[in-house]
């Protein structure tokens, strides 16, 4: 089974830089994307092709924001959408499909960058995620993917010791996923590549992808029982039309 997430920043404006040719391409058997910023209602404007079906969750807090979305093949048996905390709901974070093997849970996690409100909103929203993955894993194997918006590892990001201070690669941020890790969470991508260098994120600005001066806050995560079955994780820093490109899992089912 393949798998793929991206931050698409923004459907409709990936979809006019080539995303069906890359869908269609892609070989995935279920695609989350985050970041649609598609306005509630408008979702049939993308609708199902004729390979795959789409499910939504656009955000109602404000228009043009945040939003996630999965293309599938095979028909999960069941969807849900956003924690069971009501306090999460409106900003279209999180969508899970159920399969037999695993629980697939897309996620486009807060950015902490717009002040101390946020940042502490952030902080919630991810104890709340893993309680939340915790509570499901006692059903089935958990694989979690999308923009965590936090760079684990100095390795992960190009300039590290100049973003010590910044939201993404804050000491409090790095230790939750130090703890989302302890709990029994493996980092798919780091099973095969240990080096640095490879990002998933590039600032629009002063040509930081040219460079590659750029962040992997992209990941794909699986429970520890599901490793076995883990045959490759990638980052597809070839496929362009946003400031992030896809990341991807192939798993034996």
């Amino acid at each position: 089974m393949i798998l793929y997430s991206w931050n698409v920043n923004g459907l409709r404006a990936v979809v006019q830089k080539g995303f069906w040719d890359w869908l269609a391409a892609s070989g995935a058997d279920v695609a989350g994307l985050q970041e649609t910023k598609i306005q509630p209602g408008h979702e049939a404007d993308f609708g199902h092709t004729e390979a795959y079906r789409a499910v939504w969750l656009s955000a109602t807090a404000k228009k043009g924001y945040s939003g996630v979305g999965c293309f599938y093949k095979a028909d999960p048996l069941a969807i849900n959408r956003e924690l069971p905390d009501a306090g999460f709901h409106g900003e279209g974070r999180l969508l899970h499909l159920e399969y037999p093997d695993f629980h697939f849970l897309n996620v486009y996690f807060p950015n902490g960058g717009r002040g101390p409100e946020r940042l502490d909103y952030k902080l919630r929203f991810y104890d709340a995620f893993l309680t939340h993955a915790e509570t499901l894993r006692q059903t089935k194997p958990i694989v979690a993917c999308g923009d965590f918006n936090t760079a684990h590892t100095a390795l992960d990001l190009k300039n590290a010791k100049a973003n010590e201070k910044t939201s993404g690669f804050l000491p409090v941020e790095r230790a939750w996923l130090d703890r989302f890790i302890a709990a029994g969470y493996v980092d798919t991508f780091r099973m095969f590549v240990t080096e640095g260098g490879h990002y998933s994120w590039w600032d629009y600005r002063f040509k930081a992808r040219d460079r590659n001066v750029g962040w992997r806050i992209d990941y794909f995560f699986v429970s520890k029982e599901l490793v076995p079955r883990v045959r490759r994780a990638w980052i597809a820093s070839d496929v362009y039309g946003s400031d992030h490109c896809p990341v991807g899992l192939e798993l034996d089912v």
